[in-house]
């Protein structure tokens, strides 16, 4: 990106339907990191916390065959449906590095907003369960030494909101992450070093426990569909595009609407990450301390924003650009796909709310769980 005043003004692109979307350039580098470096991100750092969580979230309603099964289907549908969105990522002549402005591109105004607005929910979940389950792992740590209920688990997670918080305003995008990158993969394999170990090893020990589905048959039936939508949120964030700039997109939004650019230090750009940056992550931590349900907000997410940004949105878009170029059976096969998983996000909304609602009888806010 150079620094040209002209460059840097908004650009107009217009479909067949002359429905019209301004897409600004980004105010974050992009094209400036290697492959090697990204994909240190999408591994340890997209949805990697989240792995404490699937064995509740996940195996728990699912069981041992269904749950295992579940994850490798999950794998290799969500492997075919961003190939679909990579496919797309050059279309019309230019470079989308945004999911949004692709979407915009295809199908105009009404379709920017409506992806930008489920991305938003996404990285807001998103960002609500990694200081949920960061302030969860900082109590366990502290009842280890000191089961004293002195400290609770909305503390923890003022603290975990707290640090992350210093993060997002130390590092202006994941370009600077840099050596953190090395440090959370170092962390990551000890982690499943650990975890494989001590779980060998208890399981060695231990005696023959019931693995079986645990609730009535209704609720069995909710938790299965929840934990579907968890398993689309494994593998899934709906920011494919965003990961050839490499952007945080709700930072990147914010740095490019108010022009934030060039030094990270400058006092301008500082102080509007300690304000805006700083804000933003102190509702989320809000939100996390008044309902820590982890598992519930993972299956809301699939459900109403990963479903459709994965699954639907991809298969769709893909329709309309390729119309010309597939074959009729391909294209039963696309509209299939959109029904299939528009049914799939619905029950798995439902599923998400009652779970929600049932939880919210069992806990009260800023919960010590």
């Amino acid at each position: 990106m150079n620094g040209d005043r002209e460059d840097a003004r908004p650009r107009k692109f217009h479909d067949e339907e002359r429905l019209a979307v301004e897409i600004p350039e980004t105010a974050h580098q992009i094209s400036s990191d290697s492959w090697f470096q990204v994909g240190f991100v999408l591994t340890t750092g997209v949805n990697s916390a989240y792995v404490l969580g699937y064995s509740g979230t996940i195996m728990v309603p699912l069981g041992w065959t269904v749950g295992v099964v579940g994850l490798i289907i999950a794998a290799a549908i969500s492997l075919y449906a961003n190939s679909l969105v990579a496919k797309l990522h050059e279309y019309g002549g230019k470079r989308h590095i945004r999911y949004r402005d692709l979407a915009g591109y295809i199908y105009g105004k009404k379709a920017y907003s409506c992806t930008w607005g489920l991305q938003y929910v996404n990285l807001f979940m998103i960002n609500t369960g990694y200081i949920i389950l960061a302030g969860q792992a900082l109590k366990a740590v502290y009842v280890l030494f000191r089961d004293d209920d002195a400290m609770k688990l909305p503390y923890f997670i003022a603290i975990a909101g707290f640090v992350c918080a210093l993060f997002a305003i130390s590092i202006p995008h994941l370009s600077a992450l840099r050596i953190w990158l090395g440090v959370s993969t170092v962390l990551s394999l000890i982690y499943i070093i650990i975890a494989i170990v001590l779980s060998t090893r208890d399981g060695l020990r231990a005696p023959p426990r019931d693995y079986s589905i645990p609730g009535t048959s209704a609720s069995k039936i909710f938790t299965s569909i929840g934990a579907g939508a968890s398993l689309v949120f494994a593998f899934n964030t709906g920011m494919l595009p965003e990961i050839q700039i490499f952007a945080s997109p709700m930072y990147e939004y914010l740095d490019t609407k108010f022009g934030i650019k060039g030094s990270a230090l400058a006092l301008r750009n500082l102080s509007f990450r300690l304000g805006v940056r700083g804000g933003y992550l102190s509702m989320n931590t809000l939100v996390s301390a008044l309902l820590p349900f982890l598992g519930d907000f993972e299956s809301l997410t699939g459900a109403i924003s990963t479903f459709p940004l994965t699954f639907i949105l991809a298969n769709h878009m893909y329709l309309r650009a390729k119309k010309s170029e597939l074959t009729k059976l391909q294209k039963k096969w696309h509209w299939l796909n959109v029904c299939f998983f528009s049914c799939m996000s619905v029950a798995a909304a439902v599923a998400a709310l009652r779970l929600i609602a049932v939880d919210s009888k069992t806990y009260h806010v800023f919960a010590d769980l």
